[in-house]
């Protein structure tokens, strides 16, 4: 089917939240504290250290909150599926019960914010579910209730579940929360901007040195702190070798405009295609979010379809009317389920690290935020050490060397040391195995090439190393596209951006061998 899905590819909250634009960073500058990312994570550790009367410059490689929180549901909840059952069979009832405590003060840390900072992003009350369709899935919410309770949540189960089709029966959380979460994080980086402390977009970090100072290097200019906080979904770079305890995975929502009010809820499903569910309004229009459709980010799929039948569950079960917008994002989901907040390595000394937020980083890049912001404070945070990132850590590359199922490491990219990717070389002689309408990430002198050959045979090569954060692009076969597997972005087979978070287009890549091919060089 080569129909184009409905809806217009851009989140509802990239289409409606505008944007402050923030000067890049020109100069050499020094604070106390230098943050990578100006998602949900960064900025929310930044206010705080901020409020905690240190100075801060927030390096975002291209505009406040376009990366994964600018492309999230929305919603603000310590109810994550059925994550205490899962926490508590891997890790026991205890660090179960600390993650549930963590994301709940993070709900709170949120509406705190937007009350004294005066944020415009809607937030309001909303209770969550959790929802069974089948009798299978029921006997799991049953427990997750139970647990829930157990460790002091604000939980429930209960049969009446306000969606318009049947169900039955659900774990309820009551206080959580939703919010314009592209518009929240606007409103952070203004109250962090001014006073000695900075945001900088179009500034993306290139190398980072611990030492006294540390230092962040960008492309025009440089920052010299006490402490650096790394915020970017994945962490560039191979310090802490995140790339192997965790995988990206993809997940897609379709926004369709609705003529029913807003629901005081939102609902996540256990059954299998997993559905989330939100009701929103904004400037005036009723909208219906539903996502799922979730796969490793290394799963070469069909992504039309996966919208298509979004679309169809919105349309059939929730009454929703046009597709009015459709977007896709990628997540950092961590090997044993938790969080990694703390230090970047064993042997780090001043460079701090927030990633693996598993699909709920409202909540959870929250609350690292504030372990950070009391860890770099010198007070003990009683969630710090379930969320420690040093725990299991390998201790050398070759522990990394075979990562986790459905990972692909990022590569090519400059390191902590600061060092560059090598050059190309002036010629690439086109693998055989590149068919005509296929597309190949190969190696030139050492320097990941991505490369196309047309169906009439015309070549295409461009750098393979996502310019917004320096992941390893991967060829979509069915949008023909390279995309990026950590942080959603995509190009034109000629490395024209299509999609963020990335604003700029992929490195041209070295000319090819005509000869050698026996094609056509584009």
């Amino acid at each position: 089917m080569n129909e184009q899905p409905a809806g217009r590819l851009l989140s509802l909250w990239s289409a409606t939240g505008g944007a402050a634009t923030y000067a890049p960073l020109d100069a050499s500058l020094d604070v106390d504290v230098a943050v990578i990312g100006g998602g949900i994570a960064g900025l929310t550790a930044a206010l705080a250290l901020k409020r905690a009367g240190q100075t801060v410059a927030v390096l975002e490689a291209a505009r406040v909150g376009t990366g994964v929180t600018g492309n999230t549901t929305g919603k603000v909840t310590s109810l994550h599926r059925l994550a205490y059952a899962d926490l508590a069979a891997r890790h026991g009832d205890a660090t179960a019960g600390i993650y549930g405590q963590a994301n709940e003060a993070a709900i709170e840390h949120v509406a705190a914010v937007v009350a004294a900072e005066g944020i415009d992003c809607g937030f309001r009350r909303v209770a969550n579910y959790t929802y069974a369709v089948s009798v299978q899935a029921l006997a799991l919410v049953r427990e997750e209730a139970a647990l829930a309770a157990r460790l002091g949540l604000p939980a429930s189960f209960t049969t009446e579940v306000p969606l318009p089709f049947a169900v039955r029966g659900a774990v309820r959380f009551d206080g959580q929360a939703q919010i314009h979460a592209l518009r929240y994080v606007q409103g952070l980086a203004r109250a962090v901007h001014g006073n000695g402390s900075f945001v900088f977009e179009e500034s993306p970090a290139t190398s980072f040195r611990d030492g006294a100072p540390a230092v962040v290097v960008t492309e025009r200019g440089s920052v010299r702190a006490k402490e650096i906080i790394v915020a970017t979904n994945l962490p560039f770079g191979d310090v802490g070798l995140y790339a192997g305890r965790c995988y990206a995975h993809r997940s897609y929502i379709v926004a369709a405009r609705s003529a029913v009010a807003p629901l005081d809820a939102t609902f996540v499903s256990v059954d299998e295609p997993m559905r989330s569910i939100l009701t929103v309004d904004v400037e005036g229009t009723s909208y219906v979010l539903a996502g799922g459709e979730g796969h490793p980010a290394t799963e070469s799929v069909d992504s039309a379809e996966r919208y298509r039948r979004l679309a169809a569950f919105a349309r059939d079960r929730l009454g929703a009317g046009e597709i009015a917008f459709r977007w896709s994002t990628q997540d950092a989901m961590p090997a044993d389920g938790l969080p990694y907040v703390g230090r970047m390595a064993p042997e780090s000394r001043h460079v701090h690290v927030i990633t693996g937020l598993r699909k709920w980083g409202l909540t959870n890049g929250t609350a690292a935020a504030l372990i950070l912001r009391d860890t770099l404070g010198g007070t003990a945070n009683p969630w710090a050490a379930v969320f420690d990132s040093t725990r299991g850590a390998p201790t050398t590359r070759a522990e990394s060397a075979r990562p986790a199922e459905g990972v692909r490491p990022a590569g090519g990219i400059p390191g902590a040391d600061g060092a560059a990717p090598p050059a190309a070389s002036a010629a690439l002689v086109v693998p055989a195995s590149v068919a005509p309408g296929e597309g190949k990430v190969v190696d030139v002198s050492g320097a990941k090439t991505a490369v196309y050959v047309s169906p009439t045979g015309d070549v295409h090569a461009v750098s393979a190393v996502c310019t917004h954060l320096g992941c390893t692009v991967e060829f979509n076969r069915t949008d023909v596209t390279w995309d990026c597997p950590c942080h959603g972005s995509r190009f034109t087979t000629d490395g024209t951006v299509i999609q963020g978070p990335a604003t700029r287009n992929l490195a041209a890549g070295p000319a090819p061998d005509v000869i050698a091919s026996g094609r056509r060089g584009v």
